[in-house]
C-alpha cells in the first residue's frame, strides 16, 4: 500500500500496549498516569442546553475560554481570552504545535527524559531531537546554552511542575535562567503544565511563559488529571503572534473541541467546589504517594535511587545497576505486575538504560506492597542473570 512517507516513522506506543496487557484484573499496575476513579468527580448533566449538542466555535465556548483565561492571569501568564484555543485534550496542543513547526529534519530541543506521546508526535513529523539533561530542580543551564549556540531549534518543549516521567519540578531560579536565554536565542518556548494542581507540598511556581519578554510561546493544560480525562478538554493559550496560526490547524483538525465536554469543564473551573475538589485530590494522591514511597524503602532501598515526587503522579527509578528495563516486561507481566520501562521517554533509548517509571495513584493500597515486592524479585531476577 501506498502510505505517506510519515506512517514509516509512527512507533507503536509501548504505554498502551503495556496497558492494554494491564486490563486483566489480576494485574497489579504501575505503568498508566491514570487518576484514581474513586476521585473522578459526579458530574451532573441536566442543566445542560440543548444547544451545546449544535457545531460551535472553533477557538472554544466563549465563556470557558474567559475563564480559562482568568485562571491562567492568576498564575502570572499574560493574556487575555482572545488567546485561549480549547482542545481536545493537551494532546492535541503537541499535534498543532507539531504542523506548525515541524518539516523532516527540524531541529527540535526536549527535556530527557521527556513525555513518551510528546516524542512520538514529534518523531511522526520528522523532527530532529536534540536533549538536555535533566536534574533535580530543572535542566542542566550549561548544557542548555551550548545546546542553544550549536543549534538553532525551531521550538523547546518543556513539562517544568512535576514533569512526566521523572517528577522534577524546576526551581525559581531555573525558571528564570530558562526564560533568559530562551529570550536571547529567540527560540519559542512550549510549555506542558498538566499536573500544575497536583501539589503535596503547597509549593508553586509561576509558568516560565510569565517570564518571557521577546520570544514567543504556547502554554498547554488540561482538565484530564483533575476533573475527568474523558472530557477530552485541554486548552493552549498562545502569544498572538502564533494564535492564529493554531486556530487555523485547529479548524482544519476537527472544526471544534466537543462542546458537551465544554459545559461540563465550565461549571467546574473557578468555582469553590472546583478548589475543595482540588484540595480533596491533593490530600488523597498525598496518602497514596505517602503509602508508595514507604513500600519502595521495603522493596527497592538496596536496587534503585529515586527522589520524592512533590506533586504529580509518577515516581523515577534510577536502577543502581542499570539493564535494558524493557527486557523485564515479559517477566513483570507473568507475575501479573505492569510497569512503565524508562527507555522509551529519551529520543535515543538504547543509550539510556536502567529507569522505571511507576504511578502510584491508580492502584489499590490493599495490592500496593505486594506488587512492589513482585517488581523488585523480577529485577533482581534479571540483574543476577546478567552478572551470571
Amino acid at each position: 500500500m501506498a502510505f505517506s512517507e510519515r506512517v514509516s516513522r509512527l512507533k507503536s506506543s509501548l504505554i498502551r500496549e503495556i496497558l492494554a496487557a494491564a486490563q486483566r484484573p489480576q494485574v497489579m499496575s504501575f505503568a498508566g498516569g491514570l487518576p484514581a476513579e474513586a476521585m473522578l468527580p459526579k458530574v451532573e448533566w441536566a442543566d445542560m442546553p440543548l444547544s451545546m449538542g449544535q457545531y460551535g466555535m472553533s477557538e472554544g465556548e466563549p465563556a470557558l475560554r474567559e475563564a480559562l483565561a482568568a485562571e491562567a492571569r492568576a498564575l502570572g501568564v499574560p493574556c487575555e481570552a482572545s488567546q485561549v484555543l480549547v482542545v481536545s485534550g493537551s494532546q492535541q496542543t503537541l499535534d498543532l504545535a507539531a504542523k506548525l513547526y515541524i518539516d523532516k529534519g527540524t531541529e527540535i530541543l526536549l527535556e530527557a527524559p521527556t513525555y513518551l506521546a510528546a516524542l512520538q508526535i514529534f518523531q511522526l513529523f520528522g523532527a530532529d531531537c536534540i536533549t538536555v539533561p535533566l536534574q533535580a530542580d530543572g535542566p542542566n543551564l550549561a548544557e542548555l546554552r551550548t545546546r542553544l549556540e550549536k543549534h538553532k531549534p525551531a521550538f523547546i518543549y518543556l513539562i517544568p511542575t512535576f514533569q512526566n516521567p521523572s517528577a522534577v519540578r524546576y526551581s525559581v531560579a531555573k525558571r528564570d535562567a530558562v526564560a533568559a536565554l530562551l529570550d536571547e536565542f529567540g527560540v519559542t518556548l512550549i510549555e506542558d503544565e498538566p499536573y500544575r494542581e497536583l501539589t503535596f507540598d503547597g509549593g508553586s511556581a509561576t509558568p516560565i511563559v510569565s517570564r518571557l519578554k521577546k520570544a514567543s510561546w504556547i502554554y498547554t493544560g488540561t482538565v484530564s488529571k483533575t476533573l475527568l480525562p474523558g472530557l477530552r478538554v485541554g486548552y493552549l493559550i498562545a502569544s498572538p503572534d502564533l494564535f492564529a496560526h493554531l486556530l487555523r490547524l485547529k479548524q482544519s483538525a476537527d472544526l471544534h473541541t466537543n462542546r458537551v465536554g465544554q459545559w461540563q469543564a465550565l461549571q467546574w473551573i473557578g468555582s469553590e467546589k472546583f478548589q475543595h475538589h482540588l484540595s480533596e485530590l491533593r490530600d488523597f494522591y498525598r496518602v497514596r504517594r505517602d503509602a508508595f514511597q514507604s513500600a519502595l524503602d521495603t522493596h527497592f532501598s538496596d536496587l534503585a535511587d529515586w527522589n520524592v515526587p512533590q506533586g504529580g503522579l509518577f515516581f523515577w527509578l534510577t536502577l543502581k545497576q542499570p539493564l535494558d528495563t524493557r527486557t523485564l516486561l515479559k517477566a513483570a507481566l507473568a507475575a501479573d505486575v505492569a510497569f512503565m520501562p524508562g527507555e522509551p521517554f529519551f529520543p535515543d533509548p538504547d543509550n539510556n538504560h536502567g529507569h522505571l517509571r511507576l504511578n502510584f495513584s491508580h492502584i489499590d493500597p490493599a495490592r500496593l506492597d505486594e506488587g512492589l515486592k513482585r517488581l523488585a524479585a523480577v529485577v533482581r531476577q534479571a540483574q543476577a542473570a546478567e552478572a551470571a
